[in-house]
């Protein structure tokens, strides 16, 4: 487990368990907190869906997912994933949590315990707090994409970052 304080927050993340599921659902069901992410799941409030799809994360032994916490509160989880030769990374926060420096702080920390690189990240061009955060631990610019986002129900554009 890596800690950091953050002014006056506590920082930490942890291996997942399964009581945190239920938080990381309520995170999901934010209208706005959806839209931002773009690629949700098509009903975020689909209990089914979600169950299946993180515990087929938790299965997956290429996968590094951790929890976040703040001042031993759940706030959100991140993870690296293999998406063809290259890891990728992503996370979610509550959206209670936004502008309070925990995902710096957290992306931060999982740098630190997942060392390979490359390592991508994406995250659509409308996310500029993500994009920040991103290009704050050093992840440039690579690529852009376009895909369907079923949180928006449209095409969005899509940067492709990568930390070397």
């Amino acid at each position: 487990m890596t800690i950091t304080e953050l002014s006056s927050a506590v920082i930490e993340l942890r291996p997942v368990e399964s009581a945190d599921l239920d938080e990381f659902f309520s995170h999901q069901l934010d209208p706005s907190a959806n839209h931002m992410a773009a690629f949700a799941a098509k009903n975020p409030a689909d209990r089914g869906v979600f169950d299946h799809h993180w515990q087929d994360i938790l299965n997956d032994r290429k996968i590094t997912v951790r929890t976040i916490l703040s001042d031993g509160r759940v706030v959100g989880s991140i993870l690296a994933y293999h998406d063809g030769d290259v890891p990728e990374i992503s996370y979610w926060i509550d959206k209670a949590c936004w502008g309070q420096g925990i995902t710096t702080a957290a992306v931060g920390q999982f740098l630190e315990e997942v060392t390979e690189r490359p390592l991508r990240a994406r995250a659509v061009v409308d996310n500029v707090n993500s994009i920040r955060i991103l290009e704050r631990w050093g992840f440039k610019h690579v690529g852009e994409t376009q895909g369907f986002a079923s949180a928006r129900g449209a095409v969005v554009r899509e940067l492709i970052l990568e930390l070397q």
